[in-house]
């Protein structure tokens, strides 16, 4: 069947008519405003679309704000611990200053102690030997460190530097037995010697008369006697004051404030003067050890 009408409006015709219609609505729109309410409905259903489009930015947003690399997430835990470590070595040195102004100590005849270098040493080995508490840490001579040299972490002392090598170095921890240091009764000035026995939560304490005044609680700082460890930071609380008049001495029991089984991060401190001044003695005192007796029973002696 043949259509009435063979042929409709030419291409020509249509593109004016499309374009006068357009002028025209466009004419409309902007004078009149005619078309603000079919806008609106027509803006209403395009917006889903439009949230729809910008839903692959946004997430890509969103990880980048909130997800983080393994390594990232490493590197920041490791460099808050180290501040960490660094804020409460100051706050052990305000404790000392506070301490030392409620014993009314003239501070003018009396300066405080400055500023000593510091310096931040990871662990990188635990001795398996259970006789023997040492470890090895990431710091050398290429670091400036020597034989002796005081070692703490965030809580209080930790041990001393035994034996140095190029980039790293032996310590050897209080709780060693063949380790000892002069410390003192923060309460009352009461000095003693800490001894190592054996044990991550034990020192011991040798030759306490009954008559000392020493309570389970009180706490145990350096003494700075010998030299070798500065006065004041922490070591052992008592535990056990045990005074049995069939012996000679008491029986005193102390465990250190440092965690010696959860050790990671630990601060190496430097006397006022320079190492370099106390290094060539102690580099000659370990030698003549070595051929002789044994390095931890020279240590003992240095520390106290």
């Amino acid at each position: 069947m043949n259509p009435i009408f063979k042929h409709g409006p030419s291409p020509q015709h249509r593109l004016a008519i499309v374009l006068l219609l357009s002028a025209a609505l466009v004419f409309f729109d902007h004078k009149l405003g005619s078309f603000e309410t079919a806008r609106g409905y027509l803006q209403s259903v395009v917006s889903p679309l439009q949230y729809l489009a910008n839903t692959p930015k946004q997430m890509m947003l969103w990880a980048a704000e909130n997800l983080v690399t393994r390594k990232q997430l490493i590197e920041e835990n490791q460099t808050l611990k180290i501040n960490e470590l660094t804020y409460q070595e100051k706050l052990m040195e305000l404790e000392i200053v506070k301490k030392e102004n409620e014993r009314l100590r003239m501070l003018l005849a009396s300066p405080l102690r400055s500023e000593t270098k510091k310096m931040v040493a990871e662990i990188l080995s635990v001795d398996s030997d259970p006789y023997t508490h040492q470890i090895v840490i990431n710091r050398g001579a290429n670091d400036g460190v020597y034989e002796g040299q005081p070692v703490i972490d965030e809580q209080g002392i930790v041990g001393q530097i035994l034996t140095v090598g190029t980039t790293t170095s032996r310590v050897i921890l209080i709780t060693d037995v063949t380790h000892a240091l002069p410390v003192r009764v923060s309460r009352n000035g009461t000095r003693l010697v800490a001894t190592g026995a054996g044990r991550i939560d034990r020192l011991s304490h040798a030759h306490v008369p009954h008559s000392a005044d020493i309570r389970t609680g009180d706490l145990l700082v350096t003494s700075g006697l010998g030299g070798k460890y500065p006065e004041g930071y922490p070591v052992s609380k008592v535990v056990v004051v045990r005074k049995d008049e069939s012996r000679p001495f008491a029986q005193v029991l102390s465990q250190p404030v440092a965690e010696i089984d959860k050790l990671r991060y630990l601060l190496l401190l430097w006397p006022e003067k320079p190492a370099s001044i106390f290094a060539p003695k102690q580099t000659s005192s370990v030698t003549n050890d070595n051929n002789g007796q044994t390095a931890p029973n020279e240590v003992k002696h240095v520390s106290q």
